[in-house]
């Protein structure tokens, strides 16, 4: 039986078999959650927001915006979240640095949202992984239209100085496709003197686009592949109702620990299926995993669903860099599937694991390699045999909230017990992970 708890000072201790039998509803989408208090703050009126994730990350999104006068009512598990928008050009300037925490979605797209505050400072820094994460893929960019932001090595690291200016429109085709670094250039592009067009190698998850839109901005999406979005700036955003669906990266766990652990059953309930997320179903599919999707619905004009989950054989994956902007945040528990499939998973074009919350790509290999998996590392993926039996060992999230449930999930089919150090990491985007595990494992 799992910990129900996990303690900061001491490893958790997860022991291999048993099975995975019942109903979870995971915590809403984290994504939607930072973009619903990002855009109801710049709106006019309230915001009333459902089943928003009450995290780590989303909670530091409200702090900042707390510090720049915002009201935002406080963030429980269960309540309605209110915030009363102060407009496009409403912020105060705060008194204090901005602390980011861990999350790198706030500090990115505060970036674009206070960069066209023209005659106000603004300092953004986070905790000590935050400040190691690249940042002028999102600042680069922005100067393109005026912006103008300093830091540590010529701009790439916080803590980061923005100076709020007169924007311009412009033309930016992103050399990665990365749905943070494009929501950055779309909040920029609100205030901007003329219209803006992103332009990506292949589409990124899509949030912004629907929730602008709903918002009230004047916001077209065209290109092949839906990979141009353009914003004219001018209308203002009124307050809307935003009800949040549980978030699939958090799903993703539990899909793949209902197809790896002998005699699962799972029902996993209201997850978001937006199509720009719903690469882990495809992969999962191509596998061969035992996945239904039940009660299919739009809420709020984002898809969701209940996904039904049973344990059987899988085959090996293949995927490359055109899915992975849709399955980013699932990769290092797909490397878990991988090492009970018949046969050799390939991953490809995922160099943009390398600067997450920690370098997923050689994270997941160490610790996957301790448990006795056959990994093979590369530039932007991995190789993974299996199937491999895997042995309990001591592992480390190394502070990674994906790589701590992910190791979670390897630990259901180990042989023997695991101790996970740093298991609190799971927090960062699902506080009650251990929780659930307890009360599925029975």
């Amino acid at each position: 039986m799992a910990a129900s708890n996990a303690n900061a000072s001491h490893p958790l201790t997860l022991s291999g078999g048993g099975s995975l039998r019942g109903t979870v509803r995971v915590p809403g989408d984290k994504s939607i959650s930072h973009r619903a208090l990002l855009f109801g703050a710049i709106a006019e009126g309230e915001t009333r927001i459902e089943g928003l994730l009450p995290a780590e990350d989303p909670l530091s999104t409200a702090a900042c915006l707390r510090a720049m006068g915002v009201e935002v009512s406080p963030i429980r598990a269960g309540e309605m979240v209110t915030v009363r928008g102060v407009g496009l050009d409403g912020f105060q300037e705060p008194g204090d640095v901005l602390d980011c925490g861990n999350s790198g979605t706030t500090m990115r797209l505060m970036l674009g949202l206070l960069a066209g505050r023209v005659g106000r400072h603004f300092v953004l820094t986070g905790d000590g992984s935050l400040r190691g994460r690249p940042m002028r893929r999102v600042g680069g960019p922005l100067a393109e239209m005026g912006a103008v932001i300093h830091g540590r090595k010529n701009g790439n690291f916080a803590p980061l100085a923005v100076l709020g200016q007169e924007l311009h429109g412009a033309t930016i085709r992103t050399p990665v496709a990365s749905a943070q670094v494009k929501s950055a250039i779309l909040l920029a592009a609100l205030t901007a003197s003329g219209p803006t067009t992103v332009i990506e190698p292949v589409q990124s998850r899509d949030h912004s686009e629907r929730m602008l839109r709903a918002f009230g901005a004047d916001l077209s999406v065209g290109g092949s592949g839906n990979t141009e979005v353009t914003v004219r700036p001018g209308p203002a955003l009124k307050g809307q109702t935003v009800i949040v669906p549980g978030d699939i990266s958090s799903a993703a766990f539990w899909l793949v620990a209902g197809a790896i652990t002998p005699g699962a059953e799972l029902i996993v309930e209201n997850v978001g299926l937006n199509p720009s997320r719903t690469g882990i179903l495809e992969v999962l599919e191509q596998m061969g995993a035992r996945i239904t999707v039940l009660n299919a619905r739009d809420v709020a004009g984002e898809p969701v669903g209940d996904l039904q989950v049973s344990h059987g054989p899988l085959q090996p994956f293949a995927i490359g860099a055109e899915i992975v902007p849709r399955l980013v945040d699932e990769i290092p528990v797909l490397a878990v599937a991988a090492c009970c499939a018949n046969g050799v998973s390939r991953l490809s074009g995922a160099e943009e694991l390398r600067v997450k919350e920690t370098d997923r790509l050689a994270v997941m290999a160490r610790q996957l390699t301790a448990m006795g998996a056959r990994v093979e590392e590369f530039e932007d993926g991995m190789a993974i045999e299996g199937p491999v039996p895997l042995q309990g060992a001591a592992i480390d999230s190394e502070t990674d909230h994906r790589v701590a449930m992910s190791l979670a999930v390897a630990s259901l089919v180990a042989t023997g017990t695991t101790t996970l150090a740093r298991s609190e990491a799971a927090a960062v985007s699902y506080p009650g992970f251990w929780d659930d595990l307890a009360r599925l494992r029975g």
